[in-house]
């Protein structure tokens, strides 16, 4: 890890990015965010008991197609994506020639967001750049899961349908463009402990000679 003073950590929703992202920044020293909180695309449609389906939520799933969905995050990523590179660029230039508060410090940054096509054209050093991949059996456990699935009406199955649909169209997408372009995935199978998914994207990204690639 010489020299890498920002992780790049992509995948779809569901694969366990933020809690490997998160190991990942405590075994490095890094601070730890998220693109989601940098603006937030419409979020998961299902209850919690802390809240509710807000209804521009439950009206993007309930009436849009995959391929409408699809479109519309990836449109949402393209537009976010200059704020994105900006505080990459920020955290790898180092401390001494950072511009913002905060910047210049190591960064472990994690989100679906992070297109693989956008990436991969970055001319911020000292980055590295991992994608989570999970199988889609293993996608839908958790989407359940999380939801509560068993319990919930016909309506709110819908809603997580699409959700799940939208996922995993999105991972498909993601997949081709990371192979295509030469980039590392770590597939998050196998039984392996975050712990021992975080060894592995620390040694993947460890490796790298350039963005993504080692």
């Amino acid at each position: 890890m010489r020299g890498v003073r920002v992780v790049l950590v992509g995948g779809t929703s569901n694969a366990g990015k933020s809690t490997v992202a998160r190991v990942v920044a405590e075994r490095l020293g890094f601070a730890y965010l998220s693109t989601d909180r940098l603006a937030r695309h419409p979020g998961r449609p299902w209850r919690t008991p802390e809240r509710e389906v807000p209804a521009h939520v439950a009206e993007h799933y309930g009436s849009l197609t995959v391929d409408e969905l699809m479109t519309s995050v990836l449109d949402h990523y393209t537009r976010l994506w200059p704020r994105i590179e900006e505080l990459i660029a920020d955290h790898a230039a180092g401390p001494d020639h950072a511009a913002g508060p905060g910047a210049g410090a190591g960064l472990v940054l994690e989100g679906s967001a992070l297109w693989p096509v956008n990436v991969a054209e970055l001319k911020a050093p000292h980055t590295a750049a991992v994608w989570l991949t999970a199988d889609v059996t293993v996608l839908r456990a958790r989407v359940r899961e999380a939801g509560r699935y068993a319990e919930a009406s016909g309506e709110e199955r819908h809603l997580m349908d699409q959700f799940l649909a939208r996922t995993v169209r999105y991972q498909a997408l993601m997949v081709d463009a990371v192979d295509r372009l030469g980039l590392e995935r770590i597939d998050v199978g196998g039984h392996r402990s975050v712990g021992e998914l975080a060894d592995a994207v620390l040694a993947t990204v460890g490796a790298q000679r350039s963005t993504g690639r080692s």
